[in-house]
């Protein structure tokens, strides 16, 4: 109920037309701009119709839990009920998808644990809003396999297998991104394992502020520095030298050609930008909303190395901070 009522504070200022900045006190103007709204709705359509009986999306890719997580945190991420809301029958399909994939003694959530970090945060900001009592002990269950993982992992991060014990970023990120939005949920996390995971990418970061793929390895990226940065953002650790450095990588370096990895590219920048300027996130949000009006299929859906689902998904995700309705995209 807290995550319910803090969406309820949330909306009221949004429908007032003005927002508070929790870095600098600025209050500004800030209507939901009307392309966006087009774009997401389209864009929602499209996950609405071409969701399968299963609960999922077509395979290969739409099928995976991590996908299906982004999925229904896109459609959270519109303000419609949940639970009697234009698109409550494919947001509890696709909750039932992941639900039954749950692995009932483990709590582990697909067949990656990059996938099962996206269908925890999924599940995380499900939690409170949608009226269904499964969601806290799943969320609870896929949480401890989280935390277990890297109980077993001397580098204090995750890799793809929650029994290995190497560690990169991007599993890693996904991993915290979901344990503090679990914890803004109202589950606990101990303090020791936030802290270990950011040692884990502090270690990564090199000396011009971008962020390596393992640590200690060259050749950082701004997907990467995004997702540094956002989890040092939702860490409350903003005053972190890691942080700084970062958040000036991606400010620079907000533009990627490459796209192979651009919808979670936008995903992560979107989010990253947003939590260290609000100035830098809303020019790069004025050509996001242009460059994806311009890529949006006919049938509402964008196109990606990864599938419709998930480049739509992503896509969405990344105009979301315009609603501003997810606890996790709160400053």
């Amino acid at each position: 109920m807290m995550k319910f009522v803090a969406i309820i504070l949330v909306t009221s200022f949004l429908s007032a037309g003005l927002l508070a900045d929790g870095a600098g006190g600025k209050v500004f103007e800030d209507p939901i701009p009307r392309e966006v709204e087009v774009l997401y709705r389209r864009g929602l359509n499209y996950l609405a119709t071409s969701q399968t009986l299963t609960g999922a999306w077509p395979a290969p890719d739409g099928e995976k839990a991590g996908v299906v997580g982004l999925a229904i945190l896109a459609m959270l991420a519109h303000g419609d009920d949940p639970n009697i809301g234009e698109y409550s029958r494919s947001l509890q399909h696709a909750l039932e998808y992941l639900l039954a994939r749950i692995n009932s003694e483990s709590g582990y959530i697909g067949s990656s644990m990059y996938n099962h970090g996206f269908a925890t945060l999924a599940l995380a900001e499900a939690y409170g809003t949608v009226e269904d009592d499964r969601i806290g002990p799943a969320l609870k269950k896929a949480v401890d396999l989280i935390l277990l993982a890297q109980k077993k992992n001397p580098t204090g991060g995750w890799r793809y297998d929650p029994n290995r014990t190497d560690a990169d970023i991007t599993v890693s990120g996904a991993q915290m991104v979901a344990l503090l939005a679990a914890r803004n949920a109202g589950i606990e996390i101990p303090e020791s394992a936030v802290q270990a995971g950011l040692e884990l990418i502090k270690k990564c970061q090199s000396a011009d502020g971008s962020f390596g793929y393992t640590p200690g390895s060259a050749g950082g990226n701004s997907p990467r520095a995004a997702i540094a940065v956002l989890a040092f953002a939702l860490a409350r650790s903003k005053d972190s030298p890691a942080f700084a450095a970062g958040a000036r990588f991606i400010q620079k370096r907000s533009v990627w050609d490459d796209r192979s990895y651009y919808f979670y590219f936008l995903y992560y920048l979107s989010q990253a930008l947003f939590h260290s300027d609000m100035d830098v996130w809303e020019q790069w949000n004025a050509r996001n909303i242009k460059n994806l009006a311009a890529e949006q299929n006919l049938d509402g859906s964008w196109s990606g190395r990864h599938g419709q689902t998930f480049a739509t998904s992503t896509a969405l995700l990344s105009l979301a901070l315009n609603y501003r309705l997810l606890p996790i995209y709160e400053r």
